[in-house]
């Protein structure tokens, strides 16, 4: 029995009376009893014993009565959901993100999708560097990422929620510690500790263009997973690091001392990007509420 079955089967039920029964479904009565006799038929089982004036349930339609009432509600609320997920009231968002540099705003974002769209959830996956979250984005394993990047493939959609600024991060004994901040030929020989590159990665971009005013090759030492593991490296005296202020903000490395590049190496934005051609409603949601985040104010 199928749900447009089902219904034609309950008003009957309810009615005990074919005309009205019709008349309630919008139809002539008889379309209406062939299609009880075709259920009855597909079941091999009569569902109501029929007079010239009464209509009453045998005890196989009072049986189907609640199973039939159960499968036209529960396609109602599948209707209903389908229709919300089409809104982008509900359904699943998965959103990767960089970590601890960036929690903050991810914070912030998902709380607004929470108080604007509240049935719609919202899987975080953190740990992310921008390069390997543009992968997972670009291979649909992640409908949205939050990064840092210079260059996007020409597939991926932006938008900017919070602006940065490029800082030197060095030991707390370092000699350059002592500076208000520092220029291309100040660590033209220093060691550093990097982050994973590629296309488009922000901090291996800028490194290279300080590298390119300082008219020197960055002599890096050693390579970290991570901006917590690269201040901790920095700290150790391995070397020193170009990062973030969000990770200045957000990292807790209490014995590093972060300067700015002089001249500057320009504002890094932070971006919530996704695939052009997969928007989903429930994307849309979160899209629409990242305009409203802002980036919180440095302190120096």
């Amino acid at each position: 029995m199928d749900v447009y079955r089902a219904r034609a089967f309950l008003a009957v039920a309810e009615e005990l009376h074919f005309g009205r029964a019709a008349q309630r479904l919008h139809m002539a009565q008889p379309p209406l009893s062939r299609l009880i006799r075709a259920v009855e038929n597909e079941l091999g089982a009569a569902l109501f014993e029929r007079g010239p004036r009464h209509v009453a349930l045998t005890d196989v339609g009072a049986a189907l009565i609640e199973p039939a009432r159960e499968l036209v509600m529960q396609s109602e609320r599948i209707t209903e959901l389908a229709r919300r997920v089409q809104r982008g009231e509900t359904g699943l968002v998965r959103l990767g993100f960089a970590g601890a540099s960036v929690n903050a705003l991810v914070s912030t974002l998902t709380r607004s999708v929470r108080l604007a769209r509240p049935d719609l959830a919202i899987d975080l996956s953190g740990s992310l560097l921008s390069q390997p979250g543009m992968e997972q984005l670009r291979s649909g394993q992640l409908d949205a990422v939050v990064g840092r990047w210079d260059t996007l493939p020409r597939d991926v959609d932006s938008r900017v929620i919070a602006q940065e600024e490029l800082l030197v991060a060095v030991a707390a004994d370092h000699p350059l510690a002592q500076a208000e901040a520092v220029t291309a030929e100040d660590v033209a020989d220093e060691p550093w500790v990097v982050l994973p590159g590629g296309h488009g990665a922000t901090l291996s971009t800028r490194l290279n263009d300080l590298a390119r005013r300082g008219r020197f090759v960055p002599r890096i030492v050693d390579t970290a997973i991570d901006s917590a593991t690269q201040l901790l490296m920095v700290d150790a005296g391995v070397g020193i690091a170009l990062t973030f202020s969000g990770v200045r903000e957000n990292v807790p490395v209490h014995s590093v001392a972060f300067r700015p590049v002089r001249p500057t190496l320009g504002k890094v934005e932070v971006r919530l990007a996704w695939r052009r051609s997969r928007v989903s409603p429930g994307l849309a949601a979160l899209i629409d509420v990242a305009p409203s985040i802002e980036a919180e104010p440095e302190h120096h």
